[in-house]
């Protein structure tokens, strides 16, 4: 899979550059980009798209850019890292929230705008105008819409589906649930047979041959685009009772996989951008 430049570029700043006040060297996130086979003009675009974005803010230390994020990036990664590394599943017990909204005609963007935010916070979509998602994600998705100043099109109601039968059918309408399956299946077909792969060589790796750092830098350029993808599951999955789910969901396998391997690479990763960074970050 093909990652966008900007959200591998999202992805080191969420590992190495969320700290209050903590910033990236240019030449540190061309580095970076290099590791992951992305060259220089093209680390520069993207670094530009983000800053015409206001996503990065720039600052001069010396002779020498440094960008870091903004305050609001930095906020929604906090709330973001345990939806990401620890997401709650909900249980058959917990309310469902409604979603109803409606934006004029001539505001059309806005709903466009609406139902994008909605679905990546992990609602489906009931009908032309309500939009249905677990509880736990409620407090989120406020926030969310709140911050893009959509609040006014919304109203919220906690519900219970009653005729609870029919729910197990009801949410494969809800939400796309064949298409996010197939999308752990990816996931799985292009990481599972890794896992082991990487367990040997990090066991081997004190008996090898291989030159000093070449194991950290090939575990930092597999581990972020791994990361990159993965974060996305967490929001497209609305976590719902495993009961309501079809048979052989793929999602507990593909968490699985991601865990250990998230476990195994980022030190290693992390070790790696620790010696590009060196002094250099303000």
């Amino acid at each position: 899979m093909k990652l966008q430049h900007q959200n591998l570029l999202v992805t080191l700043y969420g590992l190495y550059g969320q700290s209050p006040g903590s910033s990236l060297p240019v030449s540190v996130i061309v580095e970076m980009f290099g590791a992951l086979g992305i060259k220089a003009q093209a680390t520069r675009s993207t670094i530009s798209r983000l800053k015409s974005r206001e996503v990065l803010i720039n600052e001069r230390t010396g002779n020498e850019s440094h960008y870091q994020l903004s305050s609001e990036i930095v906020d929604r990664f906090r709330k973001d890292d345990q939806r990401i590394f620890a997401p709650s599943r909900s249980t058959s017990e917990d309310s469902l929230i409604l979603a109803i909204f409606s934006v004029p005609e001539s505001e059309r963007n806005r709903r466009y705008e609406l139902r994008t935010e909605l679905a990546s916070l992990g609602f489906g979509m009931v009908t032309g105008g309500v939009a249905v998602g677990p509880e736990l994600a409620f407090e989120q998705a406020k926030s969310r819409l709140d911050a893009r100043g959509l609040s006014e099109y919304i109203e919220y109601f906690r519900a219970d589906y009653i005729p609870a039968e029919d729910i197990r059918e009801r949410v494969s309408r809800w939400w796309d649930l064949q298409a996010l399956d197939q999308q752990y299946t990816d996931f799985l077909q292009l990481y599972v047979g890794r896992l082991g792969a990487w367990r040997e060589r990090i066991t081997n790796s004190s008996d090898s041959s291989e030159p000093s750092g070449v194991l950290e830098s090939e575990a930092f350029a597999f581990y972020v685009p791994m990361l990159t993808q993965w974060r996305h599951f967490p929001y497209r999955d609305p976590n719902l009772p495993f009961e309501y789910l079809p048979d052989g969901w793929k999602a507990p396998q593909a968490k699985k996989t991601f865990l250990a391997l998230h476990e195994l690479l980022s030190p290693l990763a992390e070790s790696y951008a620790n010696q590009l960074l060196g002094s250099r970050v303000s």
